[in-house]
């Protein structure tokens, strides 16, 4: 009987989170089914995520080779389905100047040009495959809520220009009251681009539909409870049947059932995070604040805020969520979620939460991603620890395993 981290409550494959994205996800869904009885594939992945999902895709569109994916909740039950929809730069939780020591600074350059690549990617597939998204914003930008921290972030700006190539931009105090917006914790700010916001479950829903449509299986529904290797076959068992391949892909990110393989245990640290949302402002409302911005929004305290302006004018305002996930602990956290927001944005205090949904960040221990294969075993590869940014970081992984994988058969083929 393997153990949890967290509360049972966080693990309900069978049951969708009560979510904004859940109930706004239009009819453009996946045609999947539970896994039931045995099959063979070149490839299985395990999870059906952003990095999952866009590995077969790649695999399928660009290679020609049909993986399997084994998903324990339906398409989207898991981050990929309850993040805020922030497609940014990011991925690591490691201070810059440690990474540069740690890594070197061309390498470093290498990997937030990586990030901008990532975000590009998303918008490409977004565009290519014709998913029902409206994007949004062309920047994020972290809010300053000192004076001090104000001077941090004018430095920073510097150090990613220098540093990382990045395109980051300053923003005064009276200009972010002018074109942005006006609360009760701002002292300017710095913008970052590019950056984007998305309805993140109806871009899975949309990465999943492509992958079928050139050839990949999707089995939803299926959690995975053992995995062994025979005779050079990996054998992933279900309740209700078993996938047999010769590579398999790692994919569950905060999620991970680490109990499956002694490689991935205690590789992860997944860390609840929590979003609410409005019902649609009205337009007195967003001037009573004078919003006037559809950029994705953080802001600098240490566990950031997220926040911004949807499509319908809803309000989503996300942070650190509870400490077991279980319902009382839950809802004790929206609460504060919601005096926090009201805290910065007085004017909206009448204003009813209709939405309110929790979900997991996965860190690692060095703070940055994992992205690889296993060295006592070349046939298992993994993508996991976006910390916080895992639209574009998750994708873009999923995409160099596709790589990997892709170009190593064709390889042996001549």
């Amino acid at each position: 009987m393997n153990s949890r981290l967290y509360s049972k409550e966080m693990y309900r494959f069978d049951m969708p989170e009560s979510s904004l994205w859940e109930v706004t996800q239009g009819n453009s869904k996946p045609v999947t089914q539970k896994l039931d009885g045995d099959c063979c594939s070149e490839v299985a992945i395990i999870g059906g995520g952003y990095t999952g999902l866009s590995a077969a895709y790649h695999l399928a569109k660009r290679f020609h080779i049909s993986a399997t994916v084994i998903e324990a909740g339906h398409i989207g039950w898991g981050a990929s389905g309850r993040n805020g929809g922030f497609c940014s730069v990011g991925g690591v939780a490691e201070d810059a100047s440690v990474l540069i020591k740690k890594y070197g600074s061309e390498d470093v350059k290498n990997y937030f040009q990586s990030q901008v690549d990532a975000i590009e990617l998303v918008r490409k597939i977004i565009h290519d495959e014709s998913i029902d998204i409206k994007i949004q914003g062309k920047a994020e930008i972290e809010v300053a809520r000192s004076k001090q921290d104000l001077a941090n972030l004018i430095e920073y700006a510097a150090y990613q220009r220098k540093y990382f190539g990045l395109n980051t931009s300053i923003i005064s105090n009276e200009e972010l009251k002018e074109k942005y917006f006006n609360s009760t914790e701002q002292y300017g700010g710095i913008a970052l681009e590019p950056t984007f916001g998305l309805h993140p479950l109806r871009y899975i829903n949309g990465l999943a539909i492509a992958a079928i449509n050139y050839g990949a299986t999707i089995y939803t529904n299926s959690e995975v409870i053992s995995w062994t290797k025979m005779n050079n076959q990996h054998l992933l068992k279900t309740r209700s049947g078993c996938v047999k391949a010769k590579y398999v892909v790692f994919a569950t990110n905060g999620f991970m059932p680490e109990h499956l393989l002694s490689d991935f245990k205690a590789r992860s640290l997944p860390i609840i995070s929590s979003i609410i949302t409005t019902r649609p402002l009205t337009n007195d409302e967003l001037t009573a604040h004078n919003w006037q911005t559809e950029d994705p929004v953080i802001n600098s305290r240490k566990l950031v805020n997220y926040f911004r302006l949807l499509p319908d004018n809803r309000f989503l305002f996300g942070g650190r969520g509870s400490s077991s996930g279980n319902t009382s602990g839950a809802k004790e956290n929206y609460n504060y979620l919601e005096k926090v927001m009201k805290r910065i944005w007085p004017n909206w205090s009448n204003v009813n939460i209709e939405y309110k949904w929790h979900g997991f960040v996965c860190f690692t221990r060095r703070l940055t991603p994992a992205i690889g294969r296993l060295n006592d075993d070349s046939s298992v590869f993994f993508g996991f620890g976006y910390h916080g940014n895992g639209v574009n970081t998750s994708t873009w992984t999923g995409f160099q395993i596709a790589r990997w994988l892709g170009e190593n058969k064709a390889n042996k083929n001549h």
